[in-house]
């Protein structure tokens, strides 16, 4: 090897050690369980049929674990016309993506409307406007949430219409603190898109098994075995196609646990979890009459929204519950 060959391939390791440092750092940084601020987002906007337009918000918790409660006010505000704007004040882990809608005027033109959200000592904004840029409709949302790689479509996404969620008795019931409160929400659906998918965290695609060799089986690439092992073949998130519904906590704070455990409704890319992003995830089976069963129970007393998020793997559709908890 001359000389030149050796400063040559010295050069590479450097670079490619510190590539992997770069990339270690950028993993640490993602990677707290807690201790970590919430950054909003304005993740774009829709016109309705009368001309007026929604903006859509969600927000990115920094943290894997750490739920973090902010109450409507300084810290938790949309102006103008806040500071309450239908915004959550529990914040689920990690990226919670298209989660309510500010409605504007037709005729809201060039203005902003700001979410101010201060956690961790820290205040971040997200600044909504009407850019031609931000338009958004039901593909760029399957996009978004895993359900197509980023640039992607097919009819049968096209053709897809969002569940829509029916939350059975009285939106505004009361609860006594340990005591079970029953809940049944009517879910139906145009069974649009299909069943499909392994999630896999940071988008798994479908063709030859990892390595690129087509026809490869299990004796030639042990990684061939299962499509969720392979590795990512688009930049967008994946996530496991399937009709599901999922309680969570939109507003309160106190510990609240639901029966049975529910499907997580926010990115959660780990192995295992109980997530449509995880690998190996599936689908619950669907109720043979649409109606989706579950109780909770609270752990002290105060006044909790709770959110039924029906999720079809493209588009979502959702019903809120109040419930006044008292001792």
């Amino acid at each position: 090897m001359t000389r030149v060959s050796r400063l040559r391939n010295a050069a590479v390791l450097v670079a490619a050690l510190a590539a992997l440092v770069v990339w270690q750092a950028r993993g640490d940084a993602q990677s707290y369980s807690s201790g970590q601020n919430i950054s909003p987002a304005f993740e774009g906007w829709e016109e309705n049929e009368d001309g007026s337009f929604n903006l859509l918000f969600g927000y990115m918790n920094r943290n894997w674990e750490e739920e973090i409660d902010v109450p409507i006010g300084p810290d938790n505000a949309i102006e103008p016309g806040g500071p309450d704007q239908g915004q959550p004040t529990h914040f689920l882990p990690r990226r919670n993506r298209f989660l309510f809608r500010v409605r504007v005027p037709k005729d809201f033109g060039t203005k902003e409307v700001v979410w101010t959200l201060t956690t961790k000592g820290k205040t971040e904004k997200a600044y909504a406007t009407l850019r031609t840029d931000s338009r958004v409709d039901d593909v760029v949302m399957a996009s978004e949430t895993g359900a197509l790689g980023a640039g992607t479509s097919s009819p049968e996404v096209r053709a897809n219409k969002r569940p829509d969620v029916a939350i059975e008795g009285a939106k505004q019931r009361t609860a006594t603190v340990g005591q079970p409160l029953a809940m049944v929400v009517l879910v139906t659906d145009d069974g649009v898109p299909k069943r499909r998918g392994f999630g896999g965290g940071a988008g798994r695609g479908r063709g030859t098994a990892a390595g690129g060799a087509p026809g490869a089986t299990a004796a030639t690439n042990p990684l061939a075995v299962n499509p969720a092992f392979r590795p990512p073949s688009r930049i967008t998130v994946g996530k496991v196609v399937g009709l599901h519904l999922s309680w969570f906590v939109y507003r309160g704070a106190g510990k609240v646990t639901f029966d049975p455990p529910q499907v997580k409704p926010w990115e959660d890319t780990r192995a295992g979890a109980n997530s449509p992003w995880a690998p190996l995830w599936q689908p619950p089976t669907l109720p043979a009459d649409g109606k989706w069963s579950a109780a909770v129970t609270f752990d002290g007393p105060g006044t909790y929204v709770l959110r039924a998020l029906a999720d079809d793997g493209a588009l979502l559709g959702a019903d809120d519950l109040t419930v006044t908890v008292t001792r």
